[in-house]
């Protein structure tokens, strides 16, 4: 904790209000604290506490009706427009399942939970704001102007919390792993990544062999996965949208995965991101974090998957993208094609 800004509420509050222009989480970073810390400063003025755990929060915003579910990691920024139907609790993970809004959420995570009312410009903004236990954001629910006023209130009345305190306790962020490989153990793990009949099963296998996703890519080799060129994430998204494939975006961090299904209709590249702006799904992502890419190719009891991942310089991962199959259209036969001709990497940039 000593590397972070030992700042009272005040101090943050007054700090904020001499810089209105960056993002809440921008501006954390510059004032070297944690956004849950920002958000947090501001309880019993625009800010009210509120249960954190998914089992409080989820069942009670299908009332809200048409939301926006944000989900982030450093690199990139998924956004969904739909309703939080469909919830399903599970010990370890709970989900939202329907057409619009995909979510895995791991409850453990969510340790600290905000209704925020802003006033703005344009009016008030609401969002309900979940963070981990290091202060950084896992999930963030924003109204729309149809969603239900009455719904809200009767939230954060109901999930409203005794502590109010402005000030919120974080511990530090856990490490990166980076990339672990096993070489030892790259012929099983070659012979056991063939039987595979479920993409769920790499997440067993990984571990039990010491290895972790990133590494495992890396020991692996071809025809299991082959290391791609950065640049060709766009090369993808463009052959995506070009050819109007549905895919499966993954985008997510430790408490919360976010995933889109469907096609890609607008791109839009500014600076160092990369934007898809389409209806009701909104996509951000730091081409420049981009380090390293890989066409992973997993066997399942419904054909091979293909994925394309994304990871930044210490080994996290950004983001991941499938084809899609659907009842009207099995998208998986063009998308495989995109990947397999996606340039290879030089073997310089697994340094």
């Amino acid at each position: 904790m000593s590397d972070l800004a030992q700042l009272t509420p005040a101090d943050i509050r007054q700090a904020r209000s001499d810089n209105t222009n960056l993002r809440d989480r921008d501006f954390a970073d510059k004032l070297n604290i944690r956004e849950g810390q920002l958000v947090a400063a501001y309880v019993s003025h625009d800010v009210t506490r509120i249960a954190a755990s998914p089992d409080d929060i989820m069942p009670r915003l299908k009332d809200l009706g048409e939301v926006m579910a944000l989900t982030r990691n450093r690199s990139c920024v998924i956004e969904k427009v739909g309703v939080y139907d469909n919830f399903h609790s599970g010990p370890h993970a709970s989900m939202i399942l329907n057409e619009e809004i995909d979510l895995r959420l791991f409850g453990q995570h969510f340790v600290s939970a905000f209704a925020v009312e802003r006033k703005t410009e344009s009016g008030v903004k609401r969002s309900i704001q979940i963070f981990d236990a290091s202060g950084d954001a896992v999930h963030k629910i924003h109204l729309r102007p149809d969603s239900d006023l009455t719904a809200w209130a009767q939230l954060v009345t109901d999930l409203k919390l005794e502590d109010q305190d402005q000030e919120l306790s974080v511990s530090p962020r856990k490490p990166v792993d980076g990339a672990k490989t096993n070489p030892e153990k790259t012929d099983q793990l070659r012979n056991e990544w063939a039987k595979m009949t479920d993409t769920h099963q790499f997440l067993r296998l990984v571990p039990k062999l010491k290895m972790n996703r990133l590494g495992a890519y890396r020991c692996v080799g071809e025809p299991m996965a082959r290391q791609v060129a950065t640049d060709e994430v766009n090369t993808m998204l463009n052959a995506v949208l070009d050819q109007n494939v549905e895919v499966m975006i993954f985008v997510g961090n430790m408490g919360c995965i976010e995933i889109h299904g469907g096609p890609i209709r607008n791109l839009r590249e500014m600076g160092p991101w990369q934007n898809i702006l389409d209806p009701g799904f909104d996509l951000h992502l730091r081409m420049d974090h981009i380090a390293e890419v890989w066409a992973v190719n997993k066997p399942t009891k419904r054909g091979a998957a293909m994925s394309v991942e994304a990871f930044d310089a210490e080994g996290r991962i950004i983001f991941q993208v499938f084809g899609r199959r659907t009842d009207a259209n099995d998208h998986r036969p063009t998308w495989d094609a995109i990947v397999n001709a996606l340039r290879s990497a030089q073997v310089k940039e697994l340094a």
